[in-house]
């Protein structure tokens, strides 16, 4: 999961990893991720996978210098993408997610029930807000963008206490908990690089800050788990312009 991010000149394998010191075939059963470090959206691909532990392998993808393979993997050249046994390829976080609660029947993480899967989904669309208002306040959004997120968060509170469930999916995360947690795990990490500009009042939430918590204890979220320190050291990076996505290589 932690490997070194491939751009521009590195090969493309037919079956095996395009790395150039490690040809690792793709195994029968498994499915390729490819992914960014640092990416939410591809952190919804990984959690899906690790949640109904479904076997596969991560190709991390250098998002500002892209190899010129990727493209014929995903057209769009965005990451999360993920690659079946047959050499096909899906891509798009939901889309993604969706294929593989329906592929992979262990674990279903959607509702059996159509109207609450429904519900489910329109939640998502309203979170879907929130990454774009993020991006706006880190470059210049003033004190309406913050208040935008702010109200938006609202919106969760107040579902958490409707459902009166410890997640949003019952007593265990479901697919709601897992497509919005990425960005509740940056959170602290934005309170880190502004924080005059990033501050969430606490008692606003309970709620939310109590099943952040119980999140974190998530056996698929200790997977892609990332400190705060880390995500804003990632984030000041790309501020220099000079994105470090291998910080966590060893």
């Amino acid at each position: 999961m932690n490997e070194k991010h491939l751009g521009k000149g590195s090969h493309a394998i037919t079956g095996s990893f395009p790395t150039g010191s490690t040809n690792v075939p793709l195994l029968k059963g498994k499915l390729r991720l490819y992914s960014m470090r640092f990416c939410p959206y591809a952190q919804r691909a990984h959690l899906v996978l690790d949640a109904k532990k479904i076997p596969h392998d991560v190709v991390n993808i250098k998002l500002s210098d892209k190899p010129e393979w990727y493209f014929e993997r995903n057209p769009l050249g965005k990451v999360p993408a993920i690659e079946t046994e047959s050499g096909a390829c899906l891509y798009e976080s939901l889309i993604i997610a969706d294929y593989l609660d329906e592929k992979y029947p262990q674990r279903p993480l959607q509702s059996k029930d159509p109207m609450q899967k429904a519900k489910d989904r329109i939640q998502v669309e309203h979170f879907s807000k929130i990454p774009a208002n993020l991006f706006k306040l880190f470059h210049g959004g003033g004190d309406d963008t913050f208040d935008a997120i702010l109200t938006d968060l609202d919106l969760f509170e107040k579902e958490l206490a409707v459902r009166g469930t410890r997640f949003f999916g019952g007593d265990v995360p479901g697919m709601l908990d897992y497509m919005i947690w990425p960005w509740f795990e940056r959170i602290d990490a934005f309170k880190i690089v502004a924080p005059d500009r990033f501050v969430v009042p606490t008692d606003r939430y309970k709620k939310l800050n109590e099943w952040k918590e119980a999140m974190k204890e998530d056996d698929a979220v200790k997977i892609t788990y990332i400190t705060p320190e880390i995500h804003a050291e990632f984030i000041n990076s790309i501020k220099t312009g000079n994105a470090n996505y291998d910080i966590l290589v060893k």
